[in-house]
């Protein structure tokens, strides 16, 4: 019987990967015999790790021994732990002027939606949008007649007819942080490119009115934007009548869109990770990083997030700053979300979540090393606020909680007209109106979920290559945002994975 595949990811670590789940005693790579029984995708000792020496992976710290561990040992959270060390941040030492295409490179298109504004959408929806909680169910009720109707069979161009509810609006200060964020958000998905057309449903009452969304950001109603109160409307079954009778008035209109060639460089593709593994910074994180560095080099713009998950990690991306003002921003980000987590009498440190931990991630600075690698190698042009408009090309970065509805709403509102989404354990996820496009990071996974999978990256492990597999999701990007369906499109999610983030108290 041959032996379990193990890897080594840099010549510095001192810990493996065990590829195939181990037997106690089995031998392996470099004369190394496993001390016990270890699961695939988490590490094993490759030299003695004495306590308190820091262990590494990725070439990078990603914990400290608790113990005197020796080779072929298990290590996970049982024999090691976090504690504090200086990361050198060497702001902007390895920016790059604007890539441009390799030789031999071509540009790419694909069929979108040019709006007025000059920005492509890669789908074609009405959005019905509700201020507060309190109208959340009229949104619903309209969008549900609408498609009971049938009438859409007669406007082939639409998507279909989406409502976007939440748990906020109302019970929050009408002022601050938590209001501008709200406000972004919502004026982010009111203007995003994947709506042709977006109504907006109010109850008259609450904190976050829309009277004043529109004035904040100069929304003028037409064809493309309407809105209506609960309260003004009559009550419920007058404002389901009148919402229906506003979304038909707008069918014509949204349905005289057509797909027409537009250049890579108008996609905004959001990064997305959820229910990461031990093969999640092997294969699906990396290759998705292929695929970014293809679209920056197109002239488009990638969108990383999610800053708890970065934690441990970050002084990767403030070397690859194009100033180090922007890098700066990074690390103020860090020490707001470090003391956000200590007054909520948290810690950034209290991941992994237990599926990451089943699947062989040990420490947030393993994740968080992992995770990073969805941002490429490209250098860092901008750093946004959650659900802030981006206005660059490039390799971005946009402040956002780890918790993956709620960056990805973020994303959505800054504009992302693509999503790509690596899993390891099966995210059930979908989105809209941005398609999200699933990566599994491990072969068993793909072929469990295979409904739910739109690429397998798992065969990066059998001989793939990073680089052909990013060409492969990057060729997929170009495919759905022209119009074909991703998985989760398949199966109808996206309805209720709209989560504005809720910062503040709830009053």
């Amino acid at each position: 019987m041959s032996s379990p595949r193990t890897l080594r990811l840099h010549e510095t670590d001192n810990v493996i990967i065990v590829l195939d789940t181990v037997a106690r005693g089995a031998a392996l790579a470099g004369g190394l015999t496993a001390a016990g029984p270890v699961p695939r995708g988490h590490k094993i000792a490759a030299a003695p790790i004495p306590a308190g020496a820091p262990v590494r992976k990725f070439g990078q710290v990603i914990a400290f021994a608790k113990t005197d561990i020796a080779p072929g040992e298990w290590v996970h959270e049982h024999n090691v732990m976090l504690q504090d060390f200086e990361r050198d941040y060497a702001f902007a030492s390895e920016a790059r002027a604007p890539e441009g295409l390799l030789p031999g490179e071509t540009p790419a298109i694909f069929e979108g939606f040019r709006r007025a504004d000059g920005r492509a959408g890669t789908r074609n929806y009405i959005g019905i949008l509700s201020s507060v909680n309190c109208s959340a169910t009229v949104a619903d009720y309209i969008a549900d007649e609408v498609t009971r109707s049938g009438i859409l069979a007669d406007y082939p161009n639409i998507d279909g007819v989406v409502p976007f509810t939440h748990g906020t609006g109302c019970g929050m200060g009408s002022k601050g942080e938590e209001f501008d964020i709200l406000a972004r958000t919502q004026w982010g998905y009111a203007t995003h490119p994947n709506f042709a057309a977006v109504l907006v449903i109010g109850l008259g009452c609450e904190v976050f009115q829309i009277p004043r969304l529109k004035e904040a950001y100069g929304i003028v109603e037409g064809e493309h934007f309407q809105s209506l109160t609960i309260q003004e409307s009559g009550g419920t079954r007058k404002s389901v009548a009148a919402g229906v009778a506003r979304v038909k008035e707008m069918l014509a209109f949204a349905n005289s869109s057509r797909r027409q060639t537009v250049a890579a460089s108008e996609l905004m593709l959001a990064l997305q990770c959820g229910g990461s593994d031990g093969y999640s910074g092997l294969t699906a994180n990396p290759a998705l990083g292929a695929a970014a560095d293809i679209l920056v080099r197109q002239g488009g713009t990638a969108i990383l997030s999610e800053t708890p998950e970065i934690f441990g990690a970050e002084h990767l991306l403030t070397r690859r700053a194009e100033s180090e003002a922007v890098g700066r921003k990074i690390v103020d980000l860090i020490d707001w979300w470090t003391d956000y987590a200590a007054r909520a009498g948290g810690e950034l440190n209290n991941n992994p979540s237990p599926g990451n931990k089943a699947g062989g991630l040990t420490t947030i600075l393993e994740k968080s090393l992992g995770a990073v690698a969805k941002g490429g190698t490209s250098t860092l042009r901008g750093v946004y606020r959650y659900a802030e408009r981006i206005d660059r090309k490039g390799f971005v970065y946009m402040d956002t909680p780890g918790y993956d509805p709620v960056a990805a709403t973020g994303q959505v509102a800054g504009g992302a007209n693509v999503l790509c989404f690596t899993t390891g354990r099966g995210s059930a996820y979908g989105c809209k109106p941005t398609p999200s496009i699933k990566l599994a990071t491990n072969s068993d996974l793909y072929r469990r979920m295979e409904e739910d999978m739109d690429l397998n990256c798992g065969d990066v492990l059998e001989g793939v290559s990073i680089e052909e597999k990013g060409r492969e999701i990057f060729q997929t990007v170009l495919d759905v945002a022209s119009g074909t369906r991703s998985k989760s499109e398949l199966l109808g999610y996206g309805r209720n994975e709209f989560v504005p983030w809720q910062l503040g108290a709830v009053m």
